[in-house]
């Protein structure tokens, strides 16, 4: 009998042990089948485009647009540099490293301004009682039901000379003549700030929807000020809702469109303009794949590096 028992406990464990693995497998097999159809959609809509334009930035421009199958490096060169037509030297060229600044400038200074307008408003939302909440987000989400070129539209008659800006500031005696506001930065960043602003209220809005307002009670119970409120509790609330909403808005202003083509009056050139004159008129195909994978690539290593720094941080803490 004890020999029996001491054979059967190690069949048993095997046993067992085979079966875990077995279960393991099928979860894995599950877990598998579940994300076929979303990991299909990335590979046929994400990464294969992405080949396409991969391969297009190395390859020659074709005469009448296209590409020629000839393997070339030429794209990436012509971003730094301008090739003499006549000796094929090369001399340093910064244009389009000013229309990559002018971007990042403009996005980088939408999504401070988007932060600056969108966090009171998501606070004040989420400071109203449970039943008004719906009706304050319906109203803010409302005009973004339309097409955003029709925004961009209206936002283009708002800042003209003949415009309710200038108008209005003729009526009250401010000024005696229309101000330049149309094709100018500040246009442009005003119809970018005013197309992305939900993206920054509404994650910040999840953060605060559950807040525990009874913890700034508290706060101030304890003798803290009002800056040391906002800072101690607030921000470490909303953090995960102001990155995120710092994530939606810069990095669809980065190659934002039709905003600076409307209020830029083709003047201001962006990022988006670039690729999309190069696809065009510029009959440059390896060029505008070439941007397009070079801007991909910045925003990839930025956000490497803030996620970087912000779990070191983490990690510092604790």
């Amino acid at each position: 009998m004890g020999v029996a028992a001491n054979i059967s406990q190690p069949d048993a464990a095997t046993r067992l042990r085979a079966a875990q693995e077995e279960r393991a497998r099928q979860r894995r097999r599950t877990r598998l089948l579940l994300l076929a159809p979303a990991l299909g959609i990335i590979g046929i809509f994400g990464l294969f485009p992405l080949s396409i334009a991969l391969v297009y930035s190395f390859l020659e421009p074709g005469t009448y647009g296209g590409v020629e199958w000839v393997f070339s490096y030429d794209a990436y060169v012509q971003f730094l540099f301008e090739r003499d037509i006549f000796d094929d030297t090369l001399t340093f060229n910064s244009a389009y490293l000013q229309i990559f600044g002018r971007s990042f400038g403009l996005a980088i200074t939408t999504m401070i301004g988007t932060l600056i307008l969108g966090f009171p408003v998501a606070y004040f939302i989420a400071a109203r009682p449970p039943e008004q909440r719906n009706f304050w987000l319906f109203a803010i989400t409302l005009p973004f039901w339309t097409n955003l070129l029709i925004r961009t539209y209206s936002m283009l008659l708002i800042v003209r000379d003949e415009g309710f800006v200038n108008l209005m500031l003729m009526k009250i005696g401010l000024i005696s003549e229309p101000l330049e506001m149309l094709y100018t930065d500040g246009a442009v960043l005003a119809g970018l700030v005013y197309s992305y602003l939900p993206f920054m209220i509404l994650p910040i809005y999840a953060s605060l929807e559950k807040f525990d307002f009874s913890l700034l009670e508290a706060g101030h119970d304890l003798f803290a000020t009002r800056t040391q409120v906002f800072r101690h509790i607030i921000i470490p609330i909303t953090r995960p809702g102001i990155v995120a909403g710092c994530v939606l808005v810069l990095i669809p202003a980065l190659g934002a469109y039709i905003t600076p083509e409307l209020l830029g009056g083709g003047k201001k050139l962006m990022i988006g303009n670039l690729i999309a004159l190069q696809f065009g008129s510029g009959r440059n195909w390896p060029f505008g794949a070439a941007a397009a994978l070079i801007l991909m690539a910045v925003v990839l290593i930025a956000l490497l590096v803030s996620l970087r720094a912000g779990a070191s941080k983490e990690g510092g803490h604790g």
